[in-house]
């Protein structure tokens, strides 16, 4: 698993790299402003619809075909996917056509702040975004079919691609017809598609039109994804409140929130969806096997892997929160205003790192076990407090208010999560895991100082781009001259894989 995951982050490291020019040229020609909030939301909007059957797919899929194929044969596992693909095509087009009859009170619903041409810029954005949920919804299939098959590679790399295109689309639009952002995104979600296909194929799938409701491998998934989708939708009611209650509290605010957000999954994307995704179909093959032994010892092996990731990004994140964002975001159309607003959302979305990567990882290990309503039962409380922190905190600290409720709601939620899986397990350890986190946060904390100092001190020498890039390169050599001496299995594991390679070489 850590080859693959090590692969998988080289790979995810360039993908996300193109994700941010993305961000960056965004901010760049329409800063934090009225444009940049309604493209946000039209984008915002078939995501979080999808994200309702997208994370039922991506939860049952890879479970139910390793099953078939197991019990009946690759080719019946075939069948099922297409028969998947079919059944989501024409869901699909039911939202498509709901979304450009309702296209405004849609928009109201997810930005009740928007007015006047911000409302009507959002609408002409939406009624073409839409579209691309056809191409998203066979995305996740395909994706997961590939990483079935131990091809992570492809499917980590189809942002490159979509990346282009949406740069491009910013860049034309900028200089022509604003509606070409929308054109553009539809575009690049459709080359993910296309990006997809030669690789599907050279793994043996081949799409033939199936479309059977009452077959009893897609109701056996709709027992599994079913609690997912209500799990997930609770999950999507909050970015719902959070987008709406940013709309109310300043222009540009949705586009704060987001920029922010973005920064905050480069590293959930580099390191947490690296592990779960390589994690994922051999913790299931192995639930499927009943061996619960390697199933523990991989979802422990896993969380301790994130941590060593995470936490430290975590502090490096709330120490340098306003230099980050002034280095990546600050040119163009965003003003002061913006970098305030983005640096102080960052610092609070830093506090909930570390909880947003093990929910992650958790809600995989009962997945894996067709437990999808233990991880429902947990999202729908630690939801529900995150939309009651929201509305109180956003009153005291604005954009940052929306940003810290949303962190401790994920911490809450990954809480929950353990102690549900150490119930489930009757062994999970979790004493062994509390006692890396105290070994990672002590190296994060010692490696925060040196990063801090040494800024401090660089800025009298360099520029201020200059200085936080050496003193992330101070915090990156302190922390990895402490790692050895924490004495973690997964750092000595590590050690050892590189002194193998060393060693052949």
């Amino acid at each position: 698993m850590k080859k693959t995951a090590i692969l998988l982050m080289f790979l995810t490291i360039i993908s996300k790299i193109m994700g941010f020019l993305r961000e960056i040229s965004l901010s760049y020609f329409y800063g934090a402003t009225n444009v940049s909030d309604a493209y946000i939301i039209s984008i915002t909007i078939p995501t979080v619809i999808f994200a309702l059957i997208g994370a039922g797919i991506s939860t049952g899929f890879i479970p139910m075909f390793s099953s078939i194929e197991g019990e009946y044969g690759e080719k019946e596992a075939k069948k099922y996917t297409n028969n998947l693909i079919n059944i989501i095509i024409l869901l699909c087009t039911f939202i498509v056509v709901f979304v450009l009859f309702f296209t405004e009170p849609v928009v109201k619903i997810f930005a009740s702040g928007f007015q006047g041409e911000t409302l009507a810029l959002a609408i002409r954005f939406t009624k073409i975004s839409i579209v691309g949920i056809y191409f998203t919804g066979i995305i996740a299939v395909f994706s997961g079919f590939l990483q079935l098959k131990e091809n992570f590679a492809v499917p980590a790399l189809i942002g490159i691609p979509m990346n282009i295109i949406v740069m491009f689309s910013l860049f034309l639009s900028s200089k022509t017809d604003i509606i070409v952002l929308s054109i553009g995104t539809v575009l690049a979600t459709l080359s993910q598609f296309i990006f997809l296909i030669p690789s599907i194929r050279k793994k043996g799938y081949r799409y033939k039109f199936i479309l059977d409701f009452k077959n009893k491998h897609i109701i056996n998934m709709a027992r599994i994804t079913i609690p997912v989708i209500i799990g997930v939708s609770v999950n999507q009611i909050n970015v719902l409140i959070d987008r709406s209650l940013a709309s109310g509290i300043s222009v540009g605010g949705i586009s704060a929130l987001t920029y922010a957000n973005r920064l905050n999954g480069f590293v959930q994307g580099l390191f947490v969806v690296s592990i779960s995704t390589v994690m994922y179909p051999m913790i299931s093959k192995m639930a499927a096997k009943k061996d619960m032994d390697g199933l523990e010892s991989s979802i422990i092996e896993a969380i301790n892997s994130i941590s060593i990731l995470v936490i430290p990004a975590t502090v490096g994140a709330m120490v340098f929160s306003r230099p980050i964002v002034k280095l990546l975001f600050g040119r163009g159309a965003f003003d002061p205003v913006a970098l305030e607003m983005t640096s102080n959302a960052l610092f609070f979305y830093a506090i909930g790192m570390i909880g947003f990567g093990l929910r992650e990882v958790l809600s995989r290990g009962f997945y894996a076990l067709k437990d999808s309503k233990t991880p429902m039962i947990n999202g729908v409380i630690a939801v529900s407090t995150n939309i009651v922190l929201n509305i109180i905190l956003s009153k005291f600290l604005g954009i940052g208010g929306l940003a810290l409720a949303t962190s401790i709601s994920a911490i809450l939620g990954s809480t929950l999560l353990i102690i549900s899986l150490r119930k489930k397990l009757n062994r999970f350890s979790f004493r062994k895991i509390f006692k890396s986190w105290l070994k990672i946060l002590l190296a994060s904390l010692i490696m925060g100082a040196a990063a801090y100092f040494s800024y401090n001190f660089l800025l009298s020498i360099f520029r201020e781009s200059l200085a936080l890039l050496a003193s992330i390169g101070v915090a990156g050599v302190v922390y990895l001259a402490i790692l050895p001496f924490l004495k973690l299995e997964e750092v000595e594991n590590m050690i050892a894989i590189v002194k193998g390679k060393l060693g052949k070489r």
